[in-house]
């Protein structure tokens, strides 16, 4: 039997503003449990919520930039459960009339393009956490997260594979750091997936889903959905009914559990905030924030490919974060455009080899972007070469000097003076007579031994493209 998966995601992304949507507590990750949370946040009687425009202004540039409606008119709304996290018994979000209607990503999946309608995004508080850790037994509440903004964006059940959900909150993940909405860091909870799955038969109705609750990474968010599908398939196949119900994800088991039975909309008991007027979106509003838009992940992209001449792998890489970007072109611009594809191999190269191992971002490099141009530049003008500039780059990653100190101090200086090249490689080859027999008798690999030897003797200073022709023509005669 042919089974067909459907996926559709639910991704909460906390909007770093510096303070929560409807209060003026800090934000700020890591505090003491429960010194962020203020009155407003606890819903302690006589206080009133009253709207961050900094959110309103990070919703409508989220809308702007998948093609959706912004909402002249949207209503808060109280979405009623009782939680230990949730101090009010109730959450602010919105229903009916969410601030974001519609809207498309497109993903790319072995070479394949497809697009992802958005169903909505909407906007809302986050809640407490539940900590079970360290309290011999029991559970803490930590409301520090409480009154959090969050940007639900909800997707159509559009994706049928894994990778494909993949690649949507990949893509997704990429777009709300471009657009400095959020920070995306997962391992901290400011990007939280939830994944509603559900199998069928190929062409028939769609099946029971299934929600997979706060999946922190694509990996896991991969594993999961992958356990669920199988999951779901056995169950029918061997006459069951899967149940609607929301699971959690155990990455040490690799298996999805049961959390809750998965409620309906009726169930919260949705009803307009009797605390909060209707958020009016004027066009004004969004002309402004239109206005401060930054270039997009794939515009960006396009361009890399047509003003540096990159292929699309380099330019996928260098626009895979916007700092990366930002850092690329001050390389680029720092060296006058000379040579875009070297700035490229050496930040996606040495750099990001560095910083992986450091465990650093961008951000933290101890080269920075004119520092790193320095180094080029002097590649570029033949002053040193590519081997003796990953020696430069080293000296350089633990300390403040510039390319130009070090290669002076060092005595780095590439020889160029083809004079003097002409004698070392002259004086190499008097030094290996038989070697020399045996490549004037076909052994052309010995080529290498000579540019090798060569190199050696010049403690890797030469000029190696000076080196390779002279060489040529010397053994030539």
């Amino acid at each position: 039997m042919t089974w067909e998966t459907v996926i559709g995601l639910e991704v909460h992304a906390q909007l770093a503003t510096k303070t929560k949507i409807f209060s003026g507590a800090s934000t700020a990750f890591g505090a003491m449990p429960n010194t962020q949370a203020c009155l407003v946040d606890l819903g302690m009687p006589g206080v009133l919520p009253v709207l961050n425009k900094g959110v309103v202004d990070m919703a409508i540039k989220f809308g702007l930039a998948v093609g959706a409606t912004v909402a002249p008119k949207s209503v808060f709304a109280r979405k009623n459960y009782f939680y230990p996290d949730l101090p009010k018994g109730y959450q602010i979000s919105q229903f009916e009339l969410p601030v974001v209607v519609g809207g498309q990503l497109t993903i790319d999946v072995d070479g394949k393009a497809k697009t992802i309608n958005l169903t909505r995004a909407h906007l809302e508080e986050d809640a407490g956490k539940s900590l079970h850790e360290d309290f011999e037994g029991a559970s803490g509440i930590d409301l520090n997260r409480a009154g959090t903004p969050l940007l639900e964006i909800v997707s159509e059940p559009e994706m049928r594979s894994p990778a494909e959900a993949v690649a949507y909150a990949k893509k997704l993940h990429e777009l709300v750091q471009y657009l400095g909405i959020c920070d995306g860091n997962m391992q901290e909870g400011s990007f939280r997936v939830d994944a509603n799955i559900s199998v069928r038969k190929v062409g028939a109705p769609l099946g029971t889903r299934a929600e997979i609750k706060n999946v922190n990474s694509f990996k896991f968010l991969e594993r999961a959905i992958m356990f669920e599908v199988e999951r779901q398939i056995d169950i029918i196949e061997a006459g069951g009914a899967v149940v609607q119900e929301t699971r959690l994800y155990d990455a040490a088991k690799d298996e999805t559990r049961s959390m809750r039975s998965k409620e309906e909309a009726m169930d919260y008991r949705y009803f307009p905030d009797p605390d909060l007027l209707p958020l009016m979106i004027t066009p004004a509003m969004i002309e402004m924030v239109k206005a401060d838009m930054p270039e997009l992940p794939d515009a960006k992209r396009n361009r890399f490919i047509a003003q540096y001449k990159l292929s699309d792998y380099d330019a996928m890489v260098l626009t895979g974060s916007r700092e990366i970007a930002d850092y690329y072109e001050a390389v680029v611009a720092g060296t006058g455009a000379k040579d875009p594809k070297i700035a490229a191999n050496w930040v996606m190269g040495e750099l990001n080899a560095r910083l992986n191992a450091d465990s650093l971002n961008v951000a933290e490099s101890p080269v920075d972007a004119a520092r790193m141009a320095g180094l080029i530049a002097r590649i570029l003008d033949n002053t040193i070469s590519g081997k003796i500039a990953k020696e430069v780059f080293e000296i350089m990653w633990t300390s403040t000097d510039s390319a130009d100190a070090i290669i002076e101090a060092k005595g780095l200086k590439q020889i160029t003076d083809v004079a003097a090249i002409v004698a070392m490689v002259r004086g190499v080859i008097d030094q290996f007579p038989e070697q020399l027999a045996e490549y004037k008798g076909g052994r052309d690999k010995l080529f290498g031994f000579f540019v090798g030897e060569v190199m050696k003797a010049t403690k890797g200073k030469a000029n190696p493209g000076q080196v390779n022709q002279i060489l040529k023509d010397e053994l030539a005669k």
